[in-house]
């Protein structure tokens, strides 16, 4: 499969993140693209309220991402924000595969930690997800999702050869090793292809202040042995990339995690 990885920063205007993600897309194509991924919050970045732009996945929006994958012949997978019905937005993935209806991931694990309480705003989702893309299965995750292995794991088990995880990374001491040494972990615990693209590092240093969590770079590409095959830095990049998606079944029967996995009792006194 050939994807693209579409680190980038998004504005506060949704129309223009559109216009953004479509004029990536095109150029991704026309390198061959099938797959272009691009960060979480790609509809409207953090720090400004998310009612206000929050759409549902009907709506004008995800519509228009639709379009762009219909009209370029390449699935799009991109991060959005919808209401969730109780005052608060869920954080989405809009997946849209060309001749397919619109899919929605609502990211099930909710950024409370480093002094930034994500579920005041957010409300989680509960619901796995993995859709067919160019004949393969690809499962989707959101930027703190990746702490979690367990969800990884089901992902594999359901199928996934690779796995997306767009994200908008905190800044502060220590995280970019994390992120790091996450999309590849991540990538061993389900012997699959963890593709983790970012927010770029905003051009704005008062952004890059922000407690929001507004992106620093560094998408990364992990195989299912956990090598790196592809590494950015921290400024906006498009690249293309071909995974051989053979090597999943050749990581499986090699290192046998999924096979080999037991469940471990919890402590019924807890």
């Amino acid at each position: 499969m050939r994807i693209a990885l579409a680190q980038c920063n998004s504005g506060t205007d949704p129309d223009a993140n559109l216009d953004l993600l479509e004029r990536l897309t095109e150029r991704a194509v026309a390198d061959g693209a099938e797959l272009v991924i691009f960060p979480e919050a790609m509809m409207c970045r953090f720090g400004v309220p998310l009612g206000d732009v929050a759409q549902p996945l009907d709506g004008p929006w995800a519509g228009g991402v639709a379009r762009v994958a219909e009209r370029t012949g390449a699935a799009v997978i991109a991060g959005m924000f919808t209401p969730s019905g109780d005052g608060r937005v869920r954080n989405t993935l809009v997946i849209a595969v060309p001749g397919e209806p619109v899919r929605g991931y609502h990211k099930i694990h909710l950024y409370d930690a480093f002094g930034f309480a994500e579920s005041r705003t957010v409300a989680p989702g509960d619901e796995p997800v993995v859709v067919d893309v160019a004949g393969h299965r690809v499962g989707v995750a959101t930027c703190y999702d990746i702490r979690f292995p367990a969800l990884f794991v089901e992902l594999a088990r359901r199928g996934a050869e690779l796995i997306a995880v767009p994200a908008s990374w905190g800044a502060g001491p220590g995280k970019l090793e994390q992120w790091r040494l996450l999309a590849s972990a991540r990538a061993l615990d389900c012997a699959t292809y963890v593709a983790a693209v970012g927010q770029a590092l905003p051009d704005d240093p008062g952004l890059r202040e922000s407690a929001a969590p507004t992106g620093i770079g560094h998408s990364r590409i992990s195989d299912p042995f956990g090598s790196v095959i592809a590494d950015y830095g921290a400024q906006q990049q498009l690249s293309v990339h071909d995974l051989d998606l053979s090597v999943v079944e050749k990581a499986r029967a090699a290192s046998a995690v999924l096979a080999n996995q037991r469940v471990i009792p919890t402590d019924p006194t807890e």
